[in-house]
């Protein structure tokens, strides 16, 4: 039977996932834990199978870096990110961060087991990543050009862009020109405000 982990701030969604996944007969919840920064001292303590890992969790702690730091003490345990926001970084960034799968948390129950199954079974489950809409004729924004983007979301001047990514303060000054052409703005913190205020990026994760 299959071990599982849940870290998530919301008792209700925590009874949810743990009412449908205990009734499946394939899996035990061994855990449940209400902040990420805690998610790995679990894990080495309880040793599960999977994870169901929210992005947002409690006291502010980011689900992603959780995953993160989770990868790189073990590269077996397999993560399924999730979250009720749709927010068009969290995609790429929980690939990159080393997750099996990836859910929104509108979808059912049914649906959250399907993809811990696919997962179990050695596969991957995202769903496309979302993308800012540009006008016709203009190529989406970059991966990288989406980092910056979202680190403007959160008031970093070039400069500590620059540090966080290690590139260029002209590097970062060059996607920004790029994302503006593309997306029509004229200025950068207009499209960030645009982002935020259209639920794009979430600026705290």
């Amino acid at each position: 039977m299959t071990k599982v982990l849940i870290v998530e701030d919301h008792i209700s969604m925590r009874e949810s996932l743990t009412a449908a996944l205990t009734a499946s007969g394939e899996f035990e919840i061994i855990g449940e834990v209400s902040n990420a920064d805690y998610a790995l001292d679990f894990c080495k303590r309880l040793h599960p199978d999977m994870i169901l890992m929210d992005v947002c969790t409690e006291g502010g702690a980011s689900g992603l870096k959780a995953v993160e730091a989770i990868r790189k003490n073990d590269t077996e345990i397999k993560i399924i990110v999730m979250t009720a926001f749709d927010e068009i970084t969290y995609i790429p960034r929980a690939k990159a961060a080393g997750a099996n799968g990836f859910v929104y948390k509108s979808k059912s129950l049914n649906y959250f087991l399907e993809v811990a199954r696919e997962v179990m079974a050695g596969g991957t489950s995202f769903p496309k990543p979302k993308t800012i809409p540009v006008p016709k004729g203009e190529a989406p924004l970059t991966d990288r050009e989406m980092e910056v983007l979202r680190l403007m979301c959160k008031h970093m001047t070039n400069k500590e862009i620059a540090q966080e990514l290690f590139i260029s303060e002209n590097t970062v000054k060059y996607h920004k020109m790029n994302m503006l052409g593309k997306t029509g703005f004229s200025k950068a913190v207009d499209l960030a405000f645009y982002m935020i205020s259209n639920g794009w990026i979430n600026p705290l994760y």
